[in-house]
This record gives C-alpha cells, sequence and structure tokens, in this order.
C-alpha cells in the first residue's frame, strides 16, 4: 500500500522542486525504508524514522518539524492522493497566515460493506482527519502540533482540530482535494480489538468536553451500560438464587444484545462469516468498550461516561 500512495504522490501536479515528501516511520523500519530508497525518480522523497515506536501523532511532529516548507499537508501510508491534491491545497493557502485545510475523503466499498468497511467509510464524513488536511507551518507552532500522549491512530486528529478551533484559526473544506482511501484487510474479529482506542475518548474529553460532546459523542453509551448491566442482573441473580432478577437480567441482556446484532448488520455484509463475526463480537463488544473508557478515565483523571 505504501509503494501505491508513494507513486501517486509522485505523479501530483506540480513540479518536483515545488513540493517534498517526507516519509515518518513509527519506529525503525527497514522494509519502508527500502521502499522509499528504490522508488525510481524519487530525489524529492525522505525518509525519516522515530528511535522507538511512540505513535503516529509523535511521527507526523517529527514530519512536519523536519519540513522546510511554509505548508504542510498529511495523508496516511494507504491513501492514494489524487494527482491535483496538493495543487489544490496549495492554490488557496497563504503561508504567512495561521490557517488548515481539509479535503474530501474517498471510502470504496461494497454495496453492502463488511462491518468494519462501513467503520472506515466513516472517514468520509468527518470534519477533520490526518488522511487528508493540510495546514500552515504557523497554524501547527500556534497549536503546538500533535498530543503525542494520543500514541494509537485515534482521536489525535480531533485534538489538533479542537486546537485550531480554540485558536480561532479557520479550516477550510475543499472538496476537489481528494484522497481515496482503500480498506485495509482485516483480521476475523478486529472490531473488539479495536475497542482499546476508545480509551483515548477520556483524553480527548479532559482536554475539550464542549466540544468533544458536541461533535464526538452527545450522550453516554446507553446501550452498552444497559447491555452491562442486564448481564450483572443475570450473574447476580445466578449467584443469589434469584430466579427472578437471573430471568429479567437474562432477558435485558439477550434482547439488547440482539438488537446490537442487528443494528451492526443492517445495510452490511450478509455473508455467514459475517453474520457469525457479528453475533460473537457483539456479545464482547460493549464490555471491553465500556472497560477501556473506564481505563482512560482513571489514567486520564476524568469521569467520561
Amino acid at each position: 500500500m505504501l509503494l501505491n500512495c508513494l507513486k501517486a504522490l509522485q505523479q501530483q501536479s506540480l513540479n518536483k522542486s515545488d513540493f517534498e515528501v517526507i516519509i515518518v516511520s513509527d519506529g525503525p523500519d527497514e522494509e519502508t525504508a527500502h521502499v522509499v530508497r528504490k522508488l525510481k525518480g524519487a530525489r524529492n522523497f525522505r525518509y525519516l524514522s522515530l528511535p522507538e515506536r511512540k505513535g503516529p501523532a509523535a511521527a507526523r511532529n517529527l514530519g512536519w518539524l523536519s519540513a522546510k516548507a511554509p505548508v504542510i499537508a498529511f495523508t496516511d501510508d494507504d491513501t492514494l492522493p489524487d494527482r491535483h491534491w496538493l495543487e489544490k491545497f496549495l492554490s488557496i493557502a497563504d503561508p504567512i497566515r495561521p490557517i488548515a485545510f481539509t479535503g474530501k475523503v474517498v471510502v470504496p466499498r461494497n454495496r453492502r460493506p463488511t462491518d468494519y468497511e462501513q467503520n472506515t467509510a466513516g472517514l468520509e464524513t468527518a470534519d477533520f482527519v490526518t488522511a487528508n488536511c493540510a495546514c500552515t507551518k504557523l497554524a501547527l507552532i500556534a497549536t503546538g502540533g500533535f498530543d503525542e500522549r494520543f500514541s494509537m491512530a485515534w482521536r489525535e486528529d480531533s485534538d489538533l482540530e479542537f486546537r485550531l478551533i480554540l485558536h480561532g484559526i479557520p479550516i477550510i473544506k475543499i472538496e476537489s482535494a481528494i484522497v481515496v482511501h482503500p480498506v485495509r484487510e482485516a483480521k476475523w474479529g478486529v472490531s473488539i480489538k479495536e475497542q482499546k482506542k476508545t480509551l483515548y475518548n477520556a483524553l480527548l474529553y479532559r482536554k475539550h468536553p464542549t466540544l468533544y460532546r458536541h461533535k464526538i459523542q452527545p450522550r453516554p453509551a446507553y446501550l452498552y451500560y444497559l447491555i452491562i448491566s442486564g448481564f450483572v442482573a443475570f450473574i447476580v441473580g445466578l449467584v443469589l438464587n434469584q430466579p427472578n432478577l437471573a430471568s429479567a437480567g437474562a432477558l435485558i441482556w439477550l434482547l439488547l444484545t440482539a438488537y446490537f446484532i442487528v443494528k451492526r448488520l443492517y445495510r452490511t455484509s450478509l455473508s455467514g462469516k459475517h453474520v457469525l463475526e457479528m453475533i460473537f463480537t457483539s456479545f464482547l463488544i460493549p464490555f471491553y468498550s465500556i472497560y477501556w473508557q473506564w481505563y482512560g478515565s482513571f489514567k486520564y483523571r476524568i469521569l467520561l461516561i
């Protein structure tokens, strides 16, 4: 995927002297370095690496701080930028004032995608994502760049967006700056592993409580809490030999879990493998998600429910 992205960047409709491509690896990565070295005609491509894995926020900071240009564009290694992508940003950017831009993300998918593909497609409607954005260097200096406490690819772009807003720095949407974001292949049950990212919701909420509630999560995850409450009531009823409590808890737990399964399957793939995955993971996701959210609340000393 990286090679396809680099080839797309080589084809930008700008003179090679007008831009530099910096590829930053999150920790030493000889394979990536080799791909960059072997890319033909890539004299304006530069490879950098963090000394150890610190996450995408730290990698992006290394990139923009190392860049010489007054306008910095960001994308991911698994994207395919349109050949006019940089041109569209640079045609509007004013390098002598703090300003930011966001483009259009296109996520190819089937008419009935998998749940994972559907989640990735959320990039198309997100306000500001690092798969397709640009900032003047003055804007990044004013905001301090990315917060490196976000050590996974989750919420670090929202944090930068919120700080741009709080600093009064305009974010301009440029629909013609297009990046295609194919969906990576994912292992069966990937949605369970993805729940760990929710611990960074607490960090984002601690930093920007009003914007978090306005743009990310207007209300608590009531469905998850009700599912967990039903399961707890079921277990307590069994332990205390209270059949009515156990039956009521089991009914709430199973009915709400069934609703969650149907909700995830609505307009997504109905293949046998995918349906089985949705059933299995839907029984676990509420517990994993709330666990990691409360873990984040404890870690960042903020109550997020």
